[in-house]
């Protein structure tokens, strides 16, 4: 009989049939654009809990109206959506190819997927797993849907956003180098063009460029606030900048040592809590004074790339690229 593996792979294909294949990063990476450190082997244990989940976890986001954790992962590329309270798989959904970026819609989903190298970006329902696929440009990478129901698709390896609305393509824009990380606010949202290393506002639902900044050595992504402005991790620069959305101006800048990467923001107890993936740790910076200041710090399992956090209790949820394992804390 064939193994589950190749059962999902082959479910995978009939699902998003339509969805083509794109061109891998080997192909079609541009220079330039900030990656990740290579963590090392930890010389500390991680903070709270770990449990095995799957090869390749990058990409997760946690939705409070399901207490369901939607974890990317590979071989074969799935969404996994994970039971918060205790760590359980309780649904896979296969996927046309890798995601390293996952958002939420809105509270009760549904999740925004783009699977970069088959250039298709997927809406995955809550609690239920059912899918929604459109094609969009090149090597889709982050999404965020803002106010007013578009989501903005950034095609990495195009140069191109995509406007998209109920599984249509509205318009596309043209005038980014290599879009990485989206963050909304309201009608508006924030780009980071990780080949530029600069962060752009946009007026999603009139396609308009607005303003466009410089955003450090080596940006790569972005979350919003509670207060309106765009929180940007300065991967090569080491250190996080944050960013009025409107009009837009950087208004601080805290350094921070170790490569940071993921991003997760939590909105109830106002703190961004930032990986460090040259160094497997997790940084928590509170966000409700007039500068960044940082309130925890834990020892993360290997490679951190990326991090969610549940603002019904603070817990963090931590991904171990390496290991293939979720870390759990509870600050």
């Amino acid at each position: 009989m064939p193994s589950r593996r190749a059962a999902l792979a082959a479910l995978a294909v009939l699902l998003v049939a339509g969805c083509s294949a794109g061109t891998s990063p080997e192909e079609g990476a541009r220079p330039g654009a900030a990656e990740p450190g290579d963590s090392p082997v930890p010389d500390r244990s991680p903070a709270g809990t770990v449990s095995e989940l799957a090869p390749g976890p990058e990409g997760m986001v946690l939705d409070a109206a399901t207490g369901l954790l939607a974890v990317a992962v590979r071989e074969p590329n799935r969404l996994l959506l994970v039971d918060a309270a205790t760590q359980a798989v309780v649904r896979e959904v296969p996927l046309p190819g890798h995601a390293r970026h996952l958002q939420l819609a809105a509270p009760g989903g549904p999740v925004l997927v783009p699977a970069e190298d088959s250039d298709s970006y997927l809406e995955v329902a809550l609690p239920g797993g059912e899918v929604r696929c459109t094609q969009v440009g090149e090597y889709p990478h982050d999404a965020a849907r803002v106010a007013s129901g578009e989501t903005l698709v950034a095609d990495e390896l195009g140069g191109t956003l995509s406007v998209v609305r109920d599984g249509e393509v509205l318009a596309t824009l043209t005038d980014q180098t290599q879009p990485g990380g989206i963050a909304a606010v309201g009608d508006l949202a924030g780009v980071v063009d990780v080949g530029a290393f600069t962060l752009t506002t946009y007026d999603v639902p009139e396609a308009e460029r607005l303003s466009s900044v410089d955003a450090g050595a080596g940006p790569t992504h972005v979350v919003a606030d509670d207060r309106d402005r765009l929180l940007v991790a300065d991967t090569r620069g080491d250190g996080v900048l944050v960013f009025a959305a409107d009009p837009l101006e950087k208004v601080d800048a805290h350094r921070l040592p170790g490569t940071p990467y993921g991003l997760a923001f939590d909105p109830v107890r106002h703190v961004l809590w930032v990986s460090l993936t040259a160094r497997n740790e997790v940084v928590g910076l509170a966000t409700d004074g007039p500068r960044l200041r940082e309130v925890a710090r834990f020892p993360t399992v290997r490679q951190p790339n990326s991090v969610a956090v549940d603002p019904r209790d603070g817990r963090v949820f931590v991904a171990g690229r390496t290991t293939g394992e979720l870390q759990t804390i509870r600050p």
